[in-house]
């Protein structure tokens, strides 16, 4: 326990103080949206309207616990613990194919049910992934021209984890996961001539398999023509279109949407954007966007000004995770991409998420001690 906590940062003791300004603003407003979106369905789901909100606290707590231990890690008990880090996701997604432990919902097994809460090792993944790429990028940065022992086993660890989600029935996450490891080895300067290799093969695979389960077949029909069935697989997304559109320039008012009663789908959930731009319009939907863009703009300077190079893909790495996840979660409900399921980080209801999030937000604060220049320099 001696290097879990180390004071090798003595010029700079001081994080990121605009970086945890926007992550407690995000934090602060996402919960608030979040309760507005559940109370609701909360109340006609379990008479306790209170239901997700408090569920939610809970595991706010832990992630500001987590948080505040990622923040305050050595990392080089870090890199010491990325074989340890990668078995245990392991472990835990194998959970998820254990009858009893694992368990089938809305046709996914994505969830690890114990003691009355659920946990999505998906979420886990990326946050290991990060990690382990970013160390055995450092490591190997020397041998990119030897792609067998230096590309290959990270590139092969990668497509194990990303096949274990696609398992679970979880396409949209594997796909996310595949996409933010590919820009890790683009941060780390690997040849674009091995992109070109891989994509040749990948891409065609990947969309391939788009096509073998007919709800994903039905969700891009209802991105593509959502009017063709307005009242059946192209409902969602011109509701949450409507609820937008309904906020016009200032909202309709916190608490006051009406697509939450029941109209919209996953409300408090993948879809709570919509709520946000029903009760806040325009205005606060833009205020949303921008604290996500700002929270990029900190966590990619990190990165840029980072010491050495494990630190640079690692901030590069949590940074793209959160915000591309947003900025995604963002463009399906606004109709712009396919629905893909995936939460909107600090928003959306559900522990794994927001866990993750945190310990993800916790690390860049830790970042940012060892950046340079003064990080708390807008």
């Amino acid at each position: 326990m001696a290097d879990l906590f180390s004071a090798e940062r003595i010029e700079k003791s001081s994080a990121d103080f605009a970086l945890a300004g926007v992550l407690l603003l995000l934090l602060g407003v996402g919960l608030s949206m979040l309760f507005s979106s559940s109370f609701y369905w909360a109340q006609k789901l379990v008479q306790d309207p209170y239901f997700f909100f408090k569920r939610q606290m809970i595991w706010v707590l832990v992630g500001l616990v987590s948080g505040f231990v990622a923040s305050r890690i050595s990392i080089e008990f870090l890199k010491r613990s990325v074989p340890w880090l990668l078995l245990l996701t392991l472990g835990a997604m194998a959970l998820t194919f254990v009858p009893g432990i694992g368990t089938m919902y809305l046709g996914a097994r994505r969830w690890v049910f114990a003691f009355g809460f659920s946990f999505q090792p998906s979420e886990l993944v990326k946050l290991s992934l990060i990690i382990y790429l970013a160390y055995i990028l450092e490591r190997k940065s020397d041998r990119f021209d030897d792609p067998v022992n230096s590309l290959l086993p990270p590139f092969i660890v990668v497509v194990f984890f990303a096949t274990l989600i696609y398992l679970q029935n979880d396409y949209s996450t594997s796909m996310f996961v595949l996409i933010i490891c590919a820009t890790l080895f683009f941060i780390a300067r690997v040849p674009l001539r091995y992109f070109l290799t891989v994509g040749i093969t990948v891409i065609p695979f990947a969309a391939l398999l788009l096509l073998t389960r007919e709800h994903r077949v039905k969700r891009i029909i209802a991105f593509l023509y959502p009017q063709i069935d307005p009242a059946g697989i192209g409902y969602q997304v011109m509701a949450s279109q409507n609820a937008l559109a309904n906020g016009g320039l200032w909202g309709r008012g916190i608490g006051e949407s009406v697509r939450k009663l029941g109209g919209l789908p996953e409300a408090h959930s993948d879809f709570v954007f919509a709520i946000v731009g029903e009760e806040l319009g325009f205005v606060g939907v833009m205020l949303v966007l921008a604290l996500f863009l700002y929270l990029g703009y900190r966590g990619f300077r990190i990165s840029f000004y980072a010491r050495d190079r494990f630190r640079s893909i690692l901030a590069f790495g949590l940074t793209a995770s959160l915000v591309f996840q947003a900025l995604l979660n963002m463009g399906v409900v606004a109709g712009l991409v396919p629905a893909t399921g995936i939460t909107l980080p600090f928003f959306s209801a559900g522990g794994s998420s927001i866990l993750i999030s945190m310990i993800m937000c916790g690390l860049l604060l830790n970042l940012s001690r060892t950046s340079t220049p003064n990080l708390e320099e807008v």
